[in-house]
């Protein structure tokens, strides 16, 4: 049913729903959950006169409220459990498959499924990467919130926040290193848009055409 329901309309929805969600939630501090008022309010019980400074560091900025209980117990946590519930269901139901195809001797079926249990595991360990990237970060925000006299070494949000940037780099080398489909897309976009390589196929394609 995969190709009747996943058409190129609703992978255009999907893909712009999850952009346009994305950058809600990632701009919210920007509509006015951060912490502004609360540096206004010290600076005022201070009673200091001088010029009202904001020092652009993330924690001083942004709300740990947001990061915790919105950010991450909302759109990080349980979007990651069910994700992983459904990777453990797909893998499952691989597993009766292939064992079922074996017992009955058939090797079309067999292969299929391998491929399919290829294909799973890349995406799994797409989803690890990001658990991996992600939850230090979270989990030293929960720390920061939960436990507001435990010091955390600067070094430690540095590397973390490090591995959240360095995620966004890491998903394309493992499509491309594990899916063949994706690997050769990569290679077609690399060698025309950046090594302003033609397509030979689509060349001899179109000398053939024009010299019909």
């Amino acid at each position: 049913r995969y190709k009747s329901m996943v058409t190129p309309r609703r992978a255009a929805v999907a893909i712009a729903c999850c952009w346009i969600v994305s950058f809600l939630v990632g701009l919210t501090p920007m509509f006015g959950w951060n912490n502004l008022n609360k540096m206004q309010r010290t600076q005022e019980l201070n009673s200091s006169h001088t010029e009202f400074v904001i020092t652009c560091q993330f924690e001083t900025v942004i709300s740990m409220e947001y990061m915790v209980y919105f950010n991450f117990f909302v759109w990080v946590l349980p979007p990651l459990l069910l994700m992983l519930l459904i990777y453990l269901e797909v893998f499952n139901l691989i597993r009766k498959q292939l064992n079922k195809k074996v017992s009955s001797s058939s090797n079309d079926p067999q292969k299929y499924y391998g491929k399919e249990l290829k294909i799973a595991k890349s995406l799994a360990l797409v989803l690890f990467l990001f658990a991996l990237s992600w939850l230090p970060l979270h989990v030293l925000n929960c720390i920061t919130l939960f436990c507001p006299s435990c010091q955390t070494p600067p070094i430690l949000t540095y590397i973390a926040i490090f591995l959240t940037h360095g995620n966004s780099a890491m998903n394309p080398i493992v499509y491309a290193f594990r899916i063949k489909k994706f690997r050769t897309a990569f290679l077609q976009i690399w060698n025309q848009y950046f090594c302003c390589k033609t397509n030979k196929n689509a060349t001899s394609t179109t000398m053939a055409e024009t010299g019909n």
